[in-house]
Formats: structure tokens, sequence, C-alpha cells
């Protein structure tokens, strides 16, 4: 079995794999200060919980956005499951050309997203729309390369800045509204980020289209992909798992 971790800015995603076959998914919140014998209670747990000890786990790929919980997870992984793991950055082996003014400032995590797209939901072009803590959009070549992207805030942050900034605005459920047009301001919130993050999503897979060239197909992935997706018809296909199934397959490209 192999344990595939991924470590974003809010949430840690861990999912368990038996092959190919993609068996359970964890997600927990991240914590800088929790230490690897921490991490260890909550992950052992979860696996145990799934029936699954320790020893059952023959190894272990990570991808991470925090770098300082990079240590932590290989500790974790070296001290609890008796493996090495394989840690996802600069120098790994992924079969993607990165066309990046700077290629080391592409996170893995979006390479993993590239990969796992691309063998799943192929052939390219394709975009790729991750709604997690920073919205971002990834494309690909129709010949497979990685040319660039785009980030803006995450949704949960933005709705975070409207009410530590705003006085007389609280915080309200992440949720469809009745109406475009609020009656009250539960309504009027829900609407601005609901329908407003809609129409960025939908505006920018445009533009990214037109300059691909070609009618790319667009994956969804991250934690509000499937709210948003039930608004729109711009996603072909939302996999909430994408980034663990890439880094399965990058795992198996560079096991041997």
């Amino acid at each position: 079995m192999l344990l595939a971790v991924d470590v974003g800015n809010t949430t840690i995603t861990i999912g368990l794999f038996e092959e190919e076959r993609l068996r359970a998914t964890w997600r927990i919140a991240t914590d800088h200060q929790r230490l690897a014998d921490e991490y260890a209670v909550l992950l052992l747990g979860l696996l145990n919980v799934e029936g699954v000890g320790a020893s059952d786990i023959s190894a272990a790929a990570l991808v991470s956005v925090v770098p300082d919980l990079i240590p932590v997870f290989e500790t974790f992984c070296k001290q609890h499951l008796d493996v090495k793991p394989l840690v996802i950055g600069a120098g790994t082996r992924t079969g993607v050309r990165i066309m990046y003014d700077s290629p080391r400032d592409v996170g893995a995590d979006r390479i993993a997203d590239v990969v796992a797209a691309t063998q799943r939901y192929g052939p390219p072009p394709l975009i790729i729309v991750d709604l997690g803590t920073g919205l971002v959009f990834d494309a690909i070549s129709a010949e497979g390369d990685y040319l660039g992207g785009a980030i803006a805030p995450g949704i949960g942050i933005a709705a975070e800045a409207l009410y530590e900034r705003a006085a007389k605005l609280y915080p309200v459920e992440l949720s469809r509204p009745p109406n475009a047009i609020g009656k009250n301001t539960v309504d009027a919130v829900q609407s601005g980020l609901y329908f407003g993050y809609v129409g960025l999503i939908e505006g920018m897979v445009a533009r990214f289209k037109d300059e691909l060239g070609g009618n790319a197909k667009v994956v969804g992935t991250g934690g509000w992909a499937e709210l948003i997706a039930r608004e729109t018809k711009v996603f072909d296909v939302v996999d909430p798992d994408l980034t663990l199934h890439g880094v399965r397959i990058i795992y198996e490209a560079n096991r041997g």
C-alpha cells in the first residue's frame, strides 16, 4: 500500500492506495506547530479505522506547499511507518516539460495535478482549476507541456478578508443564495462570493481557452470545486482527489 500525502496551506489530504485504487481518503487541518508524533496519532488512528496497520504501508510519497512541514512528515514516515517517503519537488522525474520562466517556482502540487489530469482525462490541451486556499488555474498545451497559469485568492480567503476588514459584516455559510440580488446581508454576501467566483472562473477559463487555441477540457479539483460545479457547466470533470492520483503516478515513475 502507498500512503500519498498532499500538505496544503489549510488542509492536509491523505490517500491510501492499493495499486492504482484509491482505497480511502482523509482530510485534516494543517497545523504548523504539530509535531511528527502528534501527526502519527492522527494518521495511524485513521489507518486503524480502515483496518490498516503501520506495517501494511510499503511506501509513501509527499507533496507540500508548506516547507516547514516536509521534515515533520519525513520523520513520521521513517519513525512510524519505517519507510522513506518520496518528497516530490524540483528534480523529481515527472515527465512534464515546464515552460514557466522559472520552473522551480511552480508548486509540486500543481505539477502533480498536471500529471494526473493528463493521464486520467487527456489528451491535452487541458485546463485545471484548483479551488483550494488559493484559486489556481493551470494550462497544459496540446503537446502536454505545462505553460503556466493564474493565481487568485481562494473563496475562503476572500470571505475571511471581507469579515475581518468590514466591521458590520459577519461570517456566513458559503452556499448558493436564492437569488443574485440579495434581500438581506447574508444573501448579499453569499451572492457576492458564490456567484462572483462562478463568474471569475468562467471568465478565466474562457481566456485560457482563447490562448490555448483549442477546445481544452477543463478539470476542476480542490475543496470548493464540487460546490461551484453545481452552478456552472464550465467543468468537464470534477476530481477532488486529482493531486493524490498525481502523487501516486509520480511515485510509480520514480520508485525504480
